[in-house]
């Protein structure tokens, strides 16, 4: 069996300190790399053209449409989708090569490693983390809800995991963090505002960033991951509680 043709898809908006990196990980499996742009202000597209890249540009309208739009564009059926701050281990590397000889799945799950502030974090909410980020686009395609999307395959078929890792370098900064979350929480308080869902004070607010925080830091041994920790089990905290008082101020304004 001929191996069969690999699009790599990347999206980006303002990429220059990840993108290069992104791309040199996925040079040796790739036989298409697209990049599609949010019309980004910075290096991101002279970085682009270093490289083998068909870079194009489109207005971006929520995560799932940006990245179904370069799905829809891509050459190829079998896609791989890394975002712009992600890298292939040398591990998953060889195992996508050795996929292409012999694509038998409808899609194949990867375990993230994520990487906050110079640290990877092997234990919390962050890991495990595992994504289809591998798939035949006939068979699944980008859902979820923002910013929070997922490759979701038709009629529930399962997706086979690899062991190589996909290296995820989060945030440089708790401040990159800390802008992040707020970002996320607004979109995320949008998407739960048009599907008509409530915010309770107590509950949502105090009691359900509690939980969250008792749940990462101890029940998920976010402890031992040391101060990085600490820190994700706070923000984690924080996140819903941002994304509920935002939902409850949209509610009120009904």
């Amino acid at each position: 069996m001929n191996p069969v043709k690999l699009s790599a898809v990347i999206i980006t908006f303002n990429e220059e300190r990840n993108i290069e990196d992104c791309l040199k990980s996925v040079l040796k499996v790739a036989d298409e790399i697209l990049v599609v742009d949010s019309f980004s202000t910075d290096a991101t597209r002279t970085i682009c053209e270093r490289y083998n890249v068909r870079f194009i540009q489109n207005v971006f309208a929520g995560h799932i449409q940006q990245k179904n739009f370069a799905m829809r564009h891509a050459a190829y059926d079998y896609i791989l989708s890394l975002d712009a701050d992600e890298r292939l281990d040398d591990r998953l590397s060889r195992e996508i090569a050795e996929i292409k000889t012999d694509f038998s799945q409808a899609g194949y799950r990867v375990n993230r490693l994520n990487n906050y502030c110079g640290t990877f974090v092997h234990f919390g909410e962050w890991n495990p983390d595992w994504k289809i980020r591998l798939w035949d686009r006939r068979k699944g395609e980008w859902g979820g809800e923002n910013p929070h999307d997922k490759v979701i395959l038709h009629n529930g078929t399962a997706a086979h995991k690899l062991r190589g890792r996909l290296l995820h370098f989060t945030y440089r900064t708790p401040a990159d963090h800390f802008l992040q979350m707020h970002k996320f929480s607004e979109i995320a308080a949008s998407e739960a505002f048009k599907k008509g869902k409530r915010s309770y004070f107590l509950l949502h607010e105090i009691l359900y960033p509690l939980f969250i925080f008792i749940k990462v830091y101890f029940l998920k041994l976010g402890f031992l991951d040391g101060k990085a920790g600490y820190v994700l089990a706070l923000h984690a905290a924080y996140y819903r509680f941002l994304k509920y008082t935002k939902l409850r101020y949209l509610k009120s304004k009904q």
